[in-house]
């Protein structure tokens, strides 16, 4: 029985891992994907969307392993909390980084000249922000941090109110009609970026035992 759970204990800690990773690259892959926007540099593009191809294998590989403890293992509590957890945070994560890959892929035919330099500072201001949530989030699963939630709704309040700033910038008419189309989508994405990371920190709040997961914008 006891080297059952510690089996049981070693896939959980595997799953785990691979959870971590996940968030590592989009944590890490955000604020490449401001810079690449800012600056046109389509080699960043090129190893986000490698990276993509890393996501998009290891999605289906976490959830054919939860699924696997839950129907071998039958868990309760804190353990099915886990797992539950992990096939909820799972797309959000996947969903994430395909955000990522959009922002970055507006470098192909954004050159910097084109944006208005107000809107080249909320660009910045909204990457920043959004980084940070994200960084957030990520120290928020690994520690089991419910707090993180309502700093992560205050911040995100804070990215509504610059996707407001910069469509009013938008509607003044300064840049040429694709680049104003394009970067109204770029302040969408980021817009997203921030409810993932605000529902990431309910799902902490479910997995550490209290509150609810009541998801972003639901």
């Amino acid at each position: 029985m006891v080297e059952h759970r510690q089996e049981f204990q070693r896939d959980l800690e595997a799953i785990e891992a691979k959870v971590i990773e996940l968030f590592a690259m989009v944590a890490e892959d955000l604020p490449r994907a401001t810079d690449a926007l800012l600056s046109g540099d389509n080699e960043v593009l090129r190893v986000l969307i490698e990276r993509e191809q890393v996501i998009d294998a290891l999605y289906p590989e976490i959830e054919q392993l939860v699924n696997r403890e839950i129907l071998l293992q039958a868990p309760v509590a804190s353990d099915l909390r886990f797992l539950l957890s992990v096939l909820r945070i799972v797309p959000e994560l996947e969903r994430s980084h395909d955000l990522v890959i959009q922002i970055a892929s507006r470098a192909n035919h954004i050159l910097s000249e084109d944006l208005s330099p107000r809107t080249r500072g909320l660009v910045e201001r909204m990457g920043s922000l959004v980084s940070g949530m994200w960084r957030q989030a990520a120290d928020s699963w690994y520690q089991r941090d419910r707090s993180a939630a309502d700093s992560l709704t205050e911040r995100d309040d804070e990215m509504d109110e610059l996707r407001a700033s910069l469509i009013a910038e938008l509607a003044t008419g300064r840049m040429e009609l694709p680049v104003t189309m394009d970067m109204s989508l770029v302040g969408h994405f980021y817009e997203r970026l921030g409810a993932h990371a605000v529902n990431i920190g309910r799902r902490v709040v479910y997995l550490a035992g209290t509150g609810t997961d009541k998801p972003a914008g639901s």
